[in-house]
């Protein structure tokens, strides 16, 4: 067993008791601080498992955040104009079309993808507090808020649905499909990959489109749940993201990914983000914290 790629499980569940008999006065055993956990983590997680397809790959992503907030803003103004259908067609064509560009420059015109998603990083968060002038953009379409984030189906928050529709979709992709091997063939060895008939440019071109179109999705439930676009919302979200995916056990090197992983990488970090506020710890310290975790992360990543 490589103890590298199932890490993610032990930590899980040694933070989770650890959490739960320090802070089990605090409320964190709760249901509804659990249900908090997996609502504040919804969107994450979402992000995480279209990043897994793009770092299995063996590139990266670093303009989901912002795109994630384009995508809430683009939508918002549109659902308040021309209504919920155009609004949500908006919001996806927004990350599309980014994770469009991102792909090409990658895919054809080889340049790096951390410069090219940094560059877009900078650039879809310019775009958004610009449209709006850096005042938020409400939502008041209940049907929209009820199907994008902010209901329930029943005793069942909607945020869990989608997570669960996120993480059963990738899984099947990465495991039970030609495609997922293709990506999988393509990040470990893409000269190999070519030779055996692997558009391997394709590929790239895919995983990063799809990272895109995930991503406007993420913003469209930041939208929905917190009731208005902002260009704020998914700020700083592609350290996590991407965070979650290592811990999770997918190759930062390409050639291994692990969807499950990813999820409870996901519910890890947010697991750890809601202990320390409990605890008390100040923005700063939990900051330190976070820091910590991400190196981790790099550091229990190898080549294969």
């Amino acid at each position: 067993m490589d103890w590298r790629s199932n890490v993610i499980y032990v930590a899980f569940i040694l933070v989770f008791i650890l959490f739960a008999i320090t802070l089990g006065d605090s409320g964190f055993l709760s249901t509804n601080n659990l249900l908090n956990i997996v609502r504040q983590t919804a969107t994450i997680s979402v992000m995480a498992v279209a990043m897994t397809f793009v770092i299995a790959n063996a590139e990266i992503d670093l303009s989901v955040g912002s795109v994630a907030g384009l995508a809430s803003v683009i939508t918002a103004i549109t659902v308040t104009n021309f209504g919920l259908i155009p609004g949500v067609l908006a919001g996806l064509a927004s990350g599309a079309a980014i994770g469009a560009v991102n792909g090409a420059l990658v895919a054809w015109l080889r340049v790096p993808s951390f410069l090219v998603t940094l560059g877009m990083l900078g650039l879809a968060a310019g775009l958004a507090q610009w449209i709006t002038g850096s005042a938020p953009q409400p939502i008041t379409d209940s049907t929209y808020v009820q199907i994008f984030g902010g209901g329930n189906l029943g005793p069942i928050p909607g945020l869990l649905v989608w997570t669960a529709l996120a993480v059963a979709t990738g899984w099947v992709v990465m495991n039970r499909t030609s495609y997922g091997r293709r990506v999988l063939a393509t990040g470990g060895n893409p000269t190999a990959a070519a030779y055996t008939g692997i558009r391997t440019a394709r590929i790239k071109f895919s995983v990063l489109l799809t990272s895109g179109i995930v991503a406007a999705l993420a913003g469209m439930l930041y939208a929905g749940r917190l009731e208005s676009g902002r260009f704020q919302w998914g700020q700083g979200d592609e350290l996590t993201v991407i965070a979650a995916v290592i811990l999770g056990g997918t190759s930062l090197f390409g050639g291994r990914g692990a969807i499950i992983g990813t999820l409870f990488g996901s519910l890890f970090m947010g697991l750890v983000n809601n202990g320390l506020i409990l605890a008390g710890l100040d923005v700063a310290q939990q900051q330190v914290i976070r820091g910590a975790i991400i190196i981790a992360a790099v550091a229990l990543s190898r080549k294969k």
